[in-house]
């Protein structure tokens, strides 16, 4: 039989106010963080792998981070290839700030929810992470509604995409582990040879026009 259409849990009002309660709390208790959306240039369709890929978009929103007493995962290890750092975190993201901000954007994978391989750049540690899952049912249904993502995110290990988000700090990233150089690096490099060149050739000259000069005084 049905449930008790007098004790209804799902009561529009309350569901919203614990939505802005929730939001409002993420405000004052998160952190400023950036979503970097991932664009699929090339996809392998056997293998189901994204062979090239890029960041284009980097949107500023509020997070909080659930794990009080620093990261977790298995933090810095001295492995054979150096140093690897293998941060794990766990962010909070409300539904309404992904709708409202996020979801819009046209590149996206998925306009309901937050996408595995997207980017967080949280800028008051200067670290950037990757989203491994996505839990989209924790807290479970409060008041009939869910309120928040919770993404479990790693350190972001570069892998040749191209990040160009007019952020410095992230489109530094590429351009010190790429080794895929662009047009414009390539363009200041020939300056640089150029520039260096030109002085080399002056220099050369100088030292001539200053050797046929002594020769003609007889020194």
């Amino acid at each position: 039989m049905p449930t008790n259409v007098y004790f209804n849990h799902a009561v529009q009002s309350e569901q919203s106010l614990h939505e802005d309660l929730v939001v409002e709390s993420l405000r004052f208790y998160g952190h400023e963080c950036y979503y970097l959306p991932r664009t699929i240039v090339d996809e392998d369709e056997i293998f189901g792998e994204d062979t090239s890929s890029k960041f284009g978009d980097a949107y500023m929103v509020e997070m909080y981070i659930e794990n009080t007493e620093g990261f977790e995962g298995e933090g810095d290890l001295l492995s054979k290839f150096g140093v690897e750092v293998r941060d794990q975190a766990t962010f909070v993201l409300s539904r309404r700030t992904w709708d409202r901000f996020i979801s819009l954007d046209s590149n996206l994978a998925t306009s309901t929810r937050p996408q595995e391989g997207d980017l967080i750049y949280f800028p008051l540690g200067n670290q950037t992470f990757e989203i491994r899952f996505v839990e989209h049912e924790n807290p479970f249904y409060q008041l009939g509604k869910l309120n928040v993502f919770k993404l479990q995110v790693e350190t972001f290990e570069y892998s040749h995409e191209e990040i160009d988000v007019g952020i410095a700090e992230l489109d530094n990233i590429e351009d010190q582990f790429s080794y895929q150089v662009s047009m414009v690096q390539i363009k200041k490099h020939l300056k640089l040879i150029i520039s260096h060149s030109v002085i080399l050739e002056l220099l050369l000259r100088t030292r001539c026009l200053y050797y046929h000069q002594m020769q003609m005084l007889g020194i």
